[in-house]
């Protein structure tokens, strides 16, 4: 059930109204109900995974907290962890294994009858599977006790807004407020509301439609050159990012309605001054649990300069990998390794050795974007060859700038009026980025006097509308990981 669908939007307002009717004491109940209804609306069968993912991690934290010695709280530990990571190995490397012997017999190299197994990666599995590992080694290290509760710890895991990409729940955040009596909240209720359409705004109107354009370039590399890719890369760093914080501020909104409050994702990340800043900012939920969970146990910067610069490389080869096995997300999860090793030879540190931008100089802004920028070349591309052929041919024919710019223009081959609406979305979401820095934006409108606020949500409605009418909306980006 995607959320860019009539059949979530019937099933949000069923959900919203028969939550509020329900007596109290049974709100947990109907709410773990539609969670389970709400993913298995996908694949009856995911509801079988999503349920062994809590079972076993749920006895195995009870089970932490009465071993008698730490051996046997290792063993738990590590009897929770490594299925799940074992389950993810298999369907992150299955397919393509698969995939790759299926091309080698096709193409004569294997004298073996095609194979017909298909490994699809159920969607949300790393999602819940991440927050369930985190449950748990919390409890291992103590800093939360073991949920006694299986209903409420099931719904913890389960949590539709937040179930299919996230955030990533922490255990000491999301419990309490699932266990505590909520009353209809009528502010926080229009808050998550207007949240919402944000996200459709960032989702149809940004994402989708900058989509086609990156779509086309990407999908066809090798009949392209130059500037083109530039500006297409440009459009897929603004796709992704109004893709992800689209989805994450309708989930963030649509646990409103429920009374749940769920962490920020995303604080305008390419309004960062270096890459350390940006990962601050991007995909929070998901940066600070590879920061918890692996970067620090590793060591983090509490070891040699080499010993830590070695940390963060693993760390995003990880974070690489879990985007999956292909060669491109890899090299993309190395090169941020990198930078942010080169970051701290670059920057000085504080007296807790954490390296740091002091002085923030206006050029760091674009320089740090374009950075980015070529990261995402790798994040995007189909194979490895694709992005070298793209990196290799940025600046072609550069020396000729009206041919450089006339050929980009005729490769994109969009109307000029297209092209005034993806600038005006594009300044529209940097605005909006830049006051939610230092203020709440939904609340400086909700604060306006009737005709101005009821002008924004109008205009913002119909603006919605009219690109959900064109049918080119398509599934969230990061439902593939």
């Amino acid at each position: 059930m995607l959320f860019n669908s009539i059949t979530f939007a019937v099933f949000l307002l069923t959900a919203f109204i028969l939550y509020h009717i329900v007596p109290a004491r049974f709100r947990w109940v109907f709410l773990l109900a539609a969670s389970y209804a709400f993913y298995m609306n996908l694949h009856a069968a995911y509801g079988l995974l999503l349920l062994f993912s809590t079972a076993l991690t749920y006895f195995l934290a009870l089970g932490l907290e009465k071993a008698p010695d730490h051996a046997k709280k290792n063993l738990c530990l590590l009897g929770g962890v490594l299925p799940l990571v074992g389950i993810l190995l298999i369907f992150k490397l299955g397919a393509p294994v698969i995939d790759r012997l299926n091309a080698m017999i096709d193409a004569g190299r294997l004298a073996l009858h095609p194979l017909t197994l298909r490994i699809l990666l159920p969607a949300g599995v790393s999602f819940y599977f991440f927050q369930s590992m985190g449950y748990l080694i919390d409890v291992y290290k103590g800093k939360i006790r073991a949920e006694r509760h299986f209903g409420y710890y099931a719904l913890f895991v389960s949590f539709f807004p937040q179930l299919l990409a996230g955030p990533i729940g922490r255990a000491d955040a999301l419990l309490p407020q699932l266990k505590k009596e909520r009353l209809f909240d009528y502010e926080k209720v229009t808050y998550g509301l207007k949240l919402m359409a944000w996200g459709y705004f960032k989702k149809l109107v940004i994402a989708d439609v900058f989509a086609v354009t990156v779509n086309k370039v990407y999908d066809n590399a090798h009949s392209y050159v130059g500037l083109v890719f530039i500006i297409v890369t440009v459009m897929f760093a603004l796709e992704i990012y109004c893709d992800f914080s689209g989805y994450s501020d309708i989930a963030i909104g649509c646990a409103k309605l429920f009374g749940i409050e769920l962490a920020a994702n995303f604080k305008s990340p390419y309004l960062s001054f270096s890459i350390k800043e940006f990962w601050s900012r991007w995909h929070i939920s998901l940066s600070t649990w590879f920061r918890d969970y692996v970067y620090i146990p590793l060591g983090g910067n509490r070891v040699p300069r080499w010993r830590n610069c070695l940390n963060l490389l693993i760390t995003f080869l990880v974070s690489g990998f879990w985007h999956g096995s292909s060669l491109t997300y890899i090299l993309w999860g190395a090169i941020h390794g990198i930078l942010q090793i080169l970051e701290t030879f670059v920057y000085p540190k504080t007296r807790k050795g954490v390296s740091v931008v002091r002085r923030k100089h206006w050029w760091q802004l674009p320089v740090t974007f374009a950075l980015l920028c070529f990261t995402w070349i790798f994040f995007r591309a189909n194979t490895i060859q694709d992005a070298f052929w793209i990196i290799s041919r940025l600046f072609w024919d550069i020396g000729r700038p009206f041919n450089y710019l006339k050929t980009a223009v005729i490769c994109l081959d969009m109307p000029y009026l297209s092209m005034l609406g993806m600038l005006l979305s594009a300044a529209v979401l940097f605005m909006y980025d830049l006051v939610s820095l230092k203020r709440d934006v939904i609340g400086i409108v909700s604060r306006q006097r009737g005709i101005v606020r009821w002008s924004v949500y109008v205009l913002l409605l119909v603006v919605i509308s009219l690109f959900s009418y064109k049918g080119i909306a398509t599934e969230f980006i990061y439902f593939q990981f």
